[in-house]
């Protein structure tokens, strides 16, 4: 039997920030909707918006720290956990949305990248070690994965580190009533290629972009706040439309990566999916579950964090993959032969999803 080249995660790691924000951070905010005050209690909006995405907690950044500084954390402990030299990573691929930026801003930096940042930062002096930087919406460290297979699948890279990090409680309006949803992190993933008679790791993948009919359902635009004069423009997003969307077009984009890789989804050991908004994962599940015909999800099957992390944006995939892999997600654990999903959907509006065996 001849032997192929295999793209398999060998490390992993992430930096979860320190301050923890609850709901009753937001007791004295003011939201608008359209212009107009929201009546209703502060109190009553945020056990609502809790009650609707499961997010009960989110992490926010240090005022001193930067995205390329929470992704160089996560980086160091992946290269630690790989066991590998630094210098013999072939690319470093950082997967975010808004550079770095300072606290008190609402500028972005991303010059020079983020991957060259890092890549700065852990000292790595190998010019052949190519970094660079995916803007690709939420589903950006899963298309990381992805280019990171293409590499490694085509003999031109034999390591490649794919970092997700955000910061954005730094680009939300603080009088719309969406960004409790929003919060800070970062993971990084370790893939290396390896020859083998058995085929594993990443088995298949699917990617897909719905542009032009939901393509502004995540854009950016003007404070709710109808007096705001400053110039800022925020995260905004469609959330009702994006909800509606994420719960059909997923589940097919996942099941076509599925049988892709020769596979049913009773093959499906666990699945790593964006933490967006935990009903709004459930309902993927079973739609995903539906399409092969069957009625219920098997337990123990999707590790959930957002209701502590909230949706930290290309970090949630990583991070979960990491917290999961050093038991840290009680009741979920990967041993070797077991088969993953990891899929996202965001900003473009892109859906992706890779296959990969442990």
């Amino acid at each position: 039997m001849s032997r192929a080249i295999n793209t398999v995660i060998t490390g992993t790691g992430s930096y979860i920030p320190q301050n923890i924000i609850s709901g009753n951070e937001f007791l004295n905010s003011t939201f608008f909707e359209n212009g107009n005050l929201l009546e209703k209690e502060n109190s009553e909006i945020i056990d609502k918006f809790s009650e609707i995405t499961e997010i009960v907690e989110r992490r926010y950044a240090c005022p001193d720290q930067l995205s390329n500084h929470i992704g160089a954390k996560a980086a160091e402990k992946a290269i630690e956990n790989a066991g590998i030299d630094k210098e013999t990573l072939d690319y470093i691929i950082f997967c975010h949305n808004f550079g770095d930026i300072p606290s008190g801003s609402n500028r972005i930096d991303i010059l020079p990248s983020l991957a060259s940042k890092v890549k700065q930062q852990l000292g790595i002096e190998n010019p052949d070690c190519v970094a660079y930087d995916i803007i690709f919406g939420c589903p950006g460290w899963v298309q990381g994965a992805i280019q990171a297979d293409y590499y490694i699948k085509s003999g031109d890279a034999k390591r490649v580190m794919v970092i997700g990090a955000e910061t954005l409680s730094r680009i939300i309006d603080p009088h719309d009533r969406d960004s409790m949803i929003f919060s800070d992190g970062a993971g990084a993933v370790i893939f290396e290629a390896e020859e083998s008679e058995e085929k594993r790791g990443i088995l298949a993948h699917k990617t897909e972009t719905h542009a032009v009919n939901h393509g502004n359902l995540l854009t950016m635009g003007k404070s709710s706040h109808p007096d705001e004069t400053n110039g800022n423009l925020y995260l905004k997003m469609n959330g009702r439309k994006l909800y509606e969307f994420a719960v059909v077009q997923v589940p097919q984009v996942i099941k076509k990566a599925i049988d892709k890789a020769g596979l049913s989804v009773e093959d499906v050991n666990i699945v790593f999916v964006h933490q967006a908004n935990g009903k709004m994962d459930t309902a993927i599940m079973k739609r995903l579950f539906k399409l092969y015909g069957k009625d219920t999800v098997p337990e123990n099957l999707v590790p959930m964090t957002i209701s502590w992390l909230g949706n930290s944006s290309v970090a949630t995939v990583p991070t979960l993959l990491d917290l999961v892999l050093k038991g840290e997600v009680k009741d979920y654990k990967v041993k070797p032969g077991d088969v993953a999903v990891f899929a996202s959907v965001g900003a473009g509006m892109h859906i992706n999803a890779f296959i990969h065996r442990f």
